[in-house]
């Protein structure tokens, strides 16, 4: 997917599930601002959106000349940390369990009736990416999305293989679960109680907020601009590196 390849994070699921506090389900704010590289130290978790290697060493990656921690831009898969969090404290709340199935939630949504939400989180779940068929490039609805992917070939299930398709399911599960969107739960349970006031889920709307830098997709192109229905649960968020920063140091304390 060229746009948000070269956006992406690897999701932290995996790090969430021994990591998320079992005494609340609202993230709390980190009374330190911790920096990003505890994310491949203390971590352990790759962040390709963020911190960049060059050979022996690790630095912010920077769009254009430089970039400020209040820039906003497309944090792209970093989305799926802020969606599998969600769906956690959920698991936490006794609202939904890691080993339903999509199908327990949405009937019928899926070919594969045996598909459980743990495998959604951790990429095992044998669906295609649909954004092999999208490029990355065309808004669809997450209905059309899971329709595209299920027209390709199925992937061996219990194989890691990374498919956006998952979060997609994740986020329409959410809605199912709660009544309310992704966007919503994730507002209401980590942008507002951390106060990342430069973090959002844009819906529809194209441009970025001020002040922002420019983004290139891994061609080159100009994607500043750019529809985030693209990606949706998967990849929508827009935030700057001081929110991240506060996010990732509340998740990982």
């Amino acid at each position: 997917m060229p746009v948000l390849r070269t956006l992406l994070a690897i999701p932290l699921a995996a790090t969430l599930f021994c990591m998320f506090p079992g005494s609340s389900t609202m993230l709390a704010a980190p009374a330190t601002d911790a920096t990003l590289p505890l994310l491949v130290t203390e971590g352990k978790a790759p962040a390709a959106a963020l911190l960049a290697r060059e050979g022996r060493t690790t630095r912010f990656v920077r769009t254009g000349p430089t970039i400020r921690r209040t820039d906003h831009f497309r944090a792209g898969s970093i989305t799926k940390s802020f969606i599998a969090t969600v769906v956690l404290q959920l698991a936490a709340e006794h609202r939904l369990h890691l080993s339903d199935t999509v199908d327990d939630h949405l009937p019928g949504l899926l070919r594969d009736h045996s598909v459980s939400l743990h495998s959604l989180l951790t990429h095992t779940s044998g669906l295609p990416d649909f954004t092999a068929r999208t490029h990355g490039t065309i808004p669809e609805s997450p209905r059309t999305a899971v329709q595209l992917a299920e027209s390709d070939q199925p992937i061996p299930r219990d194989h890691w293989s990374y498919s956006n398709t998952n979060y997609v399911v994740l986020g329409m599960v959410i809605g199912q679960v709660t009544g309310h969107s992704y966007a919503t739960e994730a507002r209401r349970r980590i942008i507002e109680p951390l106060h990342l006031t430069g973090t959002s889920f844009p819906g529809t709307r194209t441009t970025l907020p001020t002040p922002h830098g420019r983004a290139y997709d891994a061609t080159g192109d100009d994607v500043t601009t750019l529809n985030p229905r693209v990606a949706g649960a998967a990849g929508e968020l827009i935030s700057t590196l001081t929110d991240l920063n506060r996010f990732y140091t509340a998740l990982l304390k």
